[in-house]
């Protein structure tokens, strides 16, 4: 039986307790990367952890406050050694109008979604320049691609962690280390349980899609785990949509295709 391809690699996963983080967190396990968890809830990360093979590690974090994100680094290099692949999935979202946003709600998602992810990388360059490698994948949004009503605000920090990613590639290539973007669409997970009740939601969204179908926290996880190998050596400074061809159906055609 060969190597698998993120063997003797190490990964921290943020917002690891459920949906896309908790997907990922199984995927790099099955690719070969020892795994520490990052969420708020212990349990629920212990949960997921009970699930992986290789020694997991759990970090329960709150990367709303501004000292969670050097304090989680420090976490993780003293549990793992090394952190090799860093997946920035935690976020925090809202579906308001923009006379319904206030400046707590885009404080808390310009925190999470903007600061944390900077700062946690900031504290990893050092360990990852000095082993020369790392792969940096930063969880973006289909609204941060294109306009997408009732979210002003989300679709900014995506857009910003967009910029970045960006910024960082130029900056971080040098070093080995690769930084990339991925952009879902619409995924079947709890965040849209309460909308998928309300009557034509399910049937709206994959009339936007053109596979006709909802996003699995699955097909998400695996396009991380490729941009965490070396299969996508050559790839930095790109964010990927991982949603059905959703940004170009509405930019192409404006609604329903």
């Amino acid at each position: 039986m060969g190597q698998l391809p993120l063997e003797n690699h190490t990964a921290l996963v943020t917002g690891a307790s459920r949906g896309i983080g908790a997907a990922t967190a199984r995927a790099l396990d099955r690719a070969g990367a020892r795994v520490a968890l990052v969420a708020r809830n212990r349990e629920d990360l212990a949960k997921v952890a009970a699930g992986l093979g290789r020694n997991p590690v759990v970090i329960p974090a709150d990367l709303r406050e501004p000292g969670a994100a050097a304090d989680l680094a420090a976490s993780a290099l003293g549990a793992l050694g090394s952190v090799d692949i860093l997946v920035n999935n935690a976020a925090a979202a809202a579906r308001l109008a923009t006379t319904d946003t206030d400046a707590a709600i885009i404080d808390e998602m310009l925190a999470v979604n903007v600061r944390a992810p900077l700062l946690l990388i900031a504290a990893l360059i050092p360990a990852m320049t000095e082993r020369r490698r790392g792969s940096i994948i930063n969880l973006s949004s289909v609204s941060g691609l294109i306009g997408t009503p009732r979210r002003a605000a989300y679709a900014a920090s995506k857009g910003a962690i967009d910029a970045a990613t960006r910024s960082l590639a130029m900056e971080l290539g040098p070093m080995g280390i690769r930084v990339n973007s991925v952009a879902p669409g619409v995924v079947d997970t709890a965040l849209w349980a309460g909308n998928k009740k309300v009557d034509g939601v399910i049937e709206a969204v994959e009339n936007l899609t053109p596979l006709r179908r909802w996003a699995e926290p699955d097909d998400i996880a695996d396009v991380i785990t490729f941009l965490a190998s070396d299969a996508a050596r050559f790839i930095t400074g790109d964010t990927i949509a991982v949603d059905g061809g959703m940004a170009h159906a509405l930019d192409l055609y404006g609604g329903p295709v």
